[in-house]
């Protein structure tokens, strides 16, 4: 992975096409939900040197002969997936359907976007869980563009203790659009308790029509199953730091 980070920065310097880069599928695992659907959830890496947008994944499922079932369409909760970031999306299928499934394969497909500034930023965030063991996350949300942000958008990606996708949810606050240095208030609620206990770490991402979503780092969140956890988490983010990010990654202490 290190080296594969290294040939990205490389040819990025020179400005030489990138070969070795990839938009990969990662992180995805199947269960049945609580409301009775199949779901498969994961992340689409943008590991080129361009962001990618119009991200949508077909899913072919098949039965334990092998067989090709069905095919299933969704796309990327986040619109444009900046160069070295995720977007993670849940594709559902009705329990009909979803009850057969035995394995699935993944394929992705999108276009190279133009650039947008990096400006909505996750400032607090704080996890924790109701009398129902219903998960949910709360914070605020700000706009440190120049201009206003319009139809904002929080996306929260939960990972299990493998580093799995365990769950995604997203949501607009409350108005949809911020000012420039304006902050809104958001909750993401998480109600499928089978498969939000086992959640050991989440991210988060905002983004607007004008502003693509911040890098997405691993918070470092720990839920202790054993009641309600809080925790708060402040995070800025600039687009000038995702070269540093990547730069760090490269040369870890």
């Amino acid at each position: 992975m290190v080296r594969k980070i290294i040939t990205v920065l490389f040819l990025l310097a020179f400005s030489v096409p990138v070969i070795f880069a990839e938009v990969l599928v990662v992180n995805d695992r199947q269960y049945i939900g609580d409301d009775g659907f199949f779901h498969i959830v994961g992340e689409v890496h943008n590991d080129t040197t361009a962001p990618i947008n119009q991200v949508s994944l077909e899913a072919t499922l098949y039965d334990s002969k092998g067989s090709i079932m069905a095919t299933k369409h969704t796309d990327s909760l986040i619109n444009t997936i900046m160069p070295g970031m995720r977007g993670p999306f849940d594709l559902i299928i009705d329990n009909y359907e979803g009850r057969d499934v035995h394995s699935y394969s993944l394929d992705v497909s999108y276009k190279i976007g133009a650039p947008k500034n990096q400006a909505i930023d996750i400032v607090s965030s704080e996890m924790s869980r109701d009398s129902h063991s219903n998960l949910m996350i709360m914070g605020l949300v700000t706009n440190r563009g120049e201009i206003t942000a319009n139809t904002v958008s929080v996306v929260a990606t939960l990972y299990d203790r493998q580093g799995d996708v365990a769950a995604v949810s997203i949501v607009h606050p409350e108005p949809d659009y911020l000012r420039s240095n304006d902050e809104a208030f958001f909750l993401i609620s998480i109600p499928d308790k089978a498969h939000t206990m086992e959640i050991n770490d989440y991210t988060l991402a905002a983004e607007s029509e004008e502003y693509a979503a911040v890098p997405e780092f691993s918070i470092g969140m720990t839920v202790l199953l054993a009641g309600s956890v809080s925790a708060y988490i402040g995070i800025t983010r600039y687009s000038d730091r995702v070269t540093a990010g990547l730069i760090s990654a490269a040369n870890p202490k």
